[in-house]
């Protein structure tokens, strides 16, 4: 049959599966915007209220089901406003396809109105992008972009259409989407030769990343904690694939890791890196990272073995199959000895004090957790109070704590709670945690959660400064707050009122949980201010270069 631009895009949208997509409308894809109108019925568009919200939410909807994140924005400023969004995801390996308008073919490169080299612009931050040029390579270019954000280490990828291919026409003929191809054969003397490592180690530690939630599945890590008696630690990218508590699970290793976690590291005599790139905020000092130990590193991006820590051995693959190979010839043992060591370590860790007056962050979290329950997702803006998310919600779920890591974007988080919220539905919970500083950044699209009548929770760390930035000038430039206190007067009960959201304040511990429950009760969005201490810090903490004997504990 044949077919306009347009008409194909929301073809082959409806091809790819693609239920929901977050964008907002502008000359360069009008075409495109009418044809979806006239496919409402089989595609959703959710109109948020700047671009880069809806990539935080093309984002968000990703990273809560695993399927791919779509997000639509017009030439010029519309796409450019789509970058950031765009490298968060692409920092953290999340599955998206970001398509931009643009000029006609016969007005690209001579400074058209709204014209931007979207192509060149978003080269580093992208798996891959397309400028398409005919219409007839549109259909097979965007299935080529599904494709590529799900293989492999996933990512985004971005395809620029001019407006005369969106309206110019061709034949078209439907395909069934391209199965995935995963790689799920290994090296069985490889895995041999893992597990000899592993069965000869004394004090074994596992460090897992974000790579093992986008595997296949998270169950082989479980098992070879369960049965080689191996503790095991997670980058913050991996928050929620062992739940709190786990008997194996030492919470967070890195710069505001547990003491434990971070000493287990530095004396174990073997790191079994699972999905995890040694960022610098997990390998804070390459060079003596894990001084002791044999380093193996699976992964399924070959580029990151050995790129930020030398290693005795790396496997190549999804970390499930490859954790799959390694299991047969692991030996069952307890390391009771090194168990034993561990805890000792945990006795002494960071222990925050409670308070009946003041709100401090570990009761507000711990509050949240009692009363959202397990199947709650979390979503975080970056900052202190994302760390504080990190060291203290108790995960049960691998997709239920969605934060920026790689880049670490503030304001991120609303766009990624309202794409988490659209994808699971009305009847899930989702609470969106975030500093003052954070949510000024892209606040905005509290418009957009009342528009959709999504009734997701926003709890605000409200410091007024700029408080991880603060910390370190308290820590490391002897005080000097330059620029870390802007004096704001935003009264945020008033602006949640004013977007037609319900607005609360929050003073003590009381006062919060009176009105936590009550925004539990709420059909639409909920603001929470919460008045915390402008000198309250995120504790445990390693400076940058250091190592376990650098931490700094009060």
């Amino acid at each position: 049959m044949r077919l306009t631009g347009s008409q194909i895009f929301v073809e082959v949208l409806i091809e790819q599966g693609v239920d929901l997509l977050f964008g907002y409308p502008g000359g360069a894809v009008l075409n495109l915007y009418d044809e979806l109108y006239k496919s409402a019925d089989r595609i959703k568009t959710i109109l948020t209220a700047h671009e880069q919200g809806a990539a935080h939410a093309a984002d968000g909807y990703a990273r809560a089901t695993g399927r791919t994140g779509v997000v639509l924005a017009t030439s010029g400023p519309g796409a450019t406003n789509l970058v950031t969004g765009i490298a968060t995801a692409y920092m953290d390996s999340v599955p998206m396809v970001a398509f931009t308008g643009n000029v006609a073919t016969s007005l690209i490169g001579r400074d058209s109105f709204q014209e931007a080299y979207i192509e060149g612009i978003t080269l580093p931050i992208t798996k891959h992008n397309y400028t398409v040029r005919r219409v007839e390579d549109l259909a097979d270019t965007m299935r080529n972009a599904f494709r590529i954000a799900q293989s492999g280490r996933k990512g985004p990828v971005l395809v620029d259409i001019p407006k005369d291919v969106t309206a110019n026409s061709c034949e078209f003929t439907r395909k069934a989407p391209e199965l995935i191809r995963t790689v799920t054969r290994v090296d069985q003397e490889q895995a041999r030769q893992a597990a000899r490592l592993i069965n000869e180690a004394q004090r074994p530690i596992v460090c897992f990343g974000g790579g093992v939630r986008s595997a296949a599945g998270c169950q082989p890590l479980r098992d070879l904690l369960t049965k080689a008696g191996i503790p095991a630690t997670h980058t913050l990218m991996a928050a929620g694939v062992l739940s709190y508590g786990e008997p194996h699970n030492l919470g967070m290793l890195g710069m505001h890791g547990s003491f434990a976690a971070n000493k287990a590291v530095a004396e174990a005599d073997l790191v079994i890196a699972v999905g995890t790139r040694f960022s610098d905020r997990v390998a804070l000092n390459p060079d003596r990272f894990a001084p002791k130990a044999k380093v193996i590193q699976i992964d399924i991006d070959p580029s990151e073995m050995g790129k930020n820590v030398d290693l005795d051995m790396s496997i190549t693959g999804d970390a499930a199959y490859v954790l799959q190979a390694i299991l047969p010839y692991v030996e069952k043992t307890e390391h009771k000895l090194w168990m034993e060591q561990i805890r000792s370590w945990q006795k002494v860790d960071y222990h925050p004090q409670d308070s009946d007056t003041e709100l401090r962050p570990h009761q507000l979290i711990a509050e949240i957790c009692r009363q959202a329950g397990p199947e709650a997702v979390y979503v975080t803006d970056v900052g202190q109070h994302q760390m504080w998310a990190a060291q203290y919600l108790h995960h049960t779920k691998s997709r239920g704590f969605l934060t920026s890591g790689g880049l670490g974007t503030m304001g991120f988080g609303y766009g990624a709670a309202i794409g988490a919220q659209l994808a699971l539905g009305r009847d899930a919970r989702v609470i969106m945690l975030t500093g003052d500083g954070s949510f000024h950044m892209n606040l905005n699209e509290g418009c957009t959660a009342v528009s959709y009548g999504l009734p997701i929770i926003t709890v605000i760390f409200n410091n007024q400064v700029l408080g991880m930035v603060r910390q370190w000038q308290t820590s490391f430039y002897e005080g000097r707050y330059s620029s870390t206190d802007p004096h704001r007067r935003t009264d945020f009960v008033k602006l949640a009122e004013g977007f037609g959201a319900k607005g609360y304040r929050a003073s003590t511990p009381a006062e919060f949980a009176a009105v936590f429950a009550d925004a539990m009760k709420q059909k639409g969005p909920s603001w929470i201010d919460c008045r915390i201490g402008k000198d309250e810090r995120v504790l445990p903490m390693i400076p940058g270069g250091g190592d376990i004997e650098d931490i700094i504990m009060e």
